[in-house]
């Protein structure tokens, strides 16, 4: 652990020792086990304004989480972190520099920063996003059209045909394999499913529109790009991701390719839960982050300031 800035120690009396080791790490990759009430947020703010008060710029500083509200909640304490620091102007200074961060989930990220870097691709920046509902109707439109499902065998419903379609891309997947684990019952559509998924692709191509699973797509396609990752990884200095136990296949590629060596990455999550299931988030993602990112500093947060020690207890035995 480095350190505590003399201008910081007041702020970070009220952290344990390992919230401090963990807030006050130096910029190799860092892996933070945190179950929840053991102060997880208040943890990853205090490091933001550690980060910054090493001199980093906060518009170089990427907050990644799954909820703009939990984005926007640690963006609000580390605001109030900073103003603490400072007096009169310098208050207001402060206020300026936290709205700076990027704070957001992945996918509104991911429309940003294609937005402003996606010609490295030839993607143009005037696309449309659409949301999962209308990706199922455009889906069906286009089932319809193909005339599938009309031959009296059962051919699966627009949103079952997303998720397909969805899980493949998440996990990174041909479509044999993830019919056979997880649809079974729809593997003798493959041929069709592969020309429906194809007419699919084509048709938002043509009408320049991006749903949230093409996001994380290109975003990943945009970060290996040569020319796109070099933008991207001189964009960020900082890179913290909250919940990393539900982020899925493609979303730990995207950081891969933002950090190669994990440098000056951040991840917090729970090796006991995950709630993402359907998004094909898979706990192997923060299983594997120390071989991933060899020299990785692993902190666990142990002190819970919720639950009471015999229910923490009770549970800890269940999940051992």
């Amino acid at each position: 652990m480095s350190e505590i800035p003399a201008q910081l120690e007041e702020l970070f009396q009220q952290l344990n020792p390992e919230q401090q080791a963990a807030a006050c790490h130096d910029q190799g990759p860092l892996l933070i086990i945190a179950g929840a009430g053991t102060g997880k947020t208040t943890t990853l703010s205090h490091r933001v304004a550690y980060l910054i008060s090493q001199g980093i710029d906060p518009s170089r500083i990427l907050l990644l989480t799954f909820s703009r509200r939990a984005a926007n909640e640690m963006i609000r304490r580390v605001d109030n972190l900073l103003r603490a620091l400072g007096e009169g102007r310098e208050r207001t200074a402060a206020a300026a520099r936290s709205r700076s961060i990027w704070g957001g989930t992945f996918h509104s990220t991911a429309a940003r920063l294609l937005r402003r870097y996606g010609q490295a691709i030839g993607l143009p920046d005037d696309f449309t996003i659409i949301d999962r509902s209308d990706s199922e109707d455009l889906m069906s439109a286009i089932r319809s059209e193909m005339d599938l499902g009309n031959g009296g065998k059962k051919f699966p419903r627009k949103g079952t045909l997303l998720e397909i379609y969805s899980r493949c891309v998440n996990t990174c997947s041909r479509l044999e394999p993830i019919l056979e684990k997880h649809y079974p019952w729809c593997l003798e559509h493959v041929d069709d499913l592969k020309k429906l998924f194809q007419a699919f692709v084509d048709r938002k191509e043509k009408q320049n529109i991006l749903d949230y699973d093409d996001l994380l797509l290109f975003w990943h396609a945009l970060a290996a790009d040569p020319a796109g990752g070099k933008l991207l990884r001189g964009q960020f200095e900082a890179i913290l991701v909250d919940e990393y136990q539900d982020t899925n296949v493609l979303q730990s590629g995207i950081l891969k390719n933002l950090s190669p060596e994990g440098e000056g990455l951040t991840v917090v999550g729970d090796d006991a839960q995950s709630i993402y299931s359907f998004r094909a988030a898979t706990v192997r993602n923060i299983l594997d982050f120390p071989q991933e990112y060899p020299g990785t500093t692993i902190v666990t947060l142990e002190e819970n300031y919720r639950s009471t020690q015999p229910i923490l207890q009770a549970t800890n035995q269940i999940i051992d």
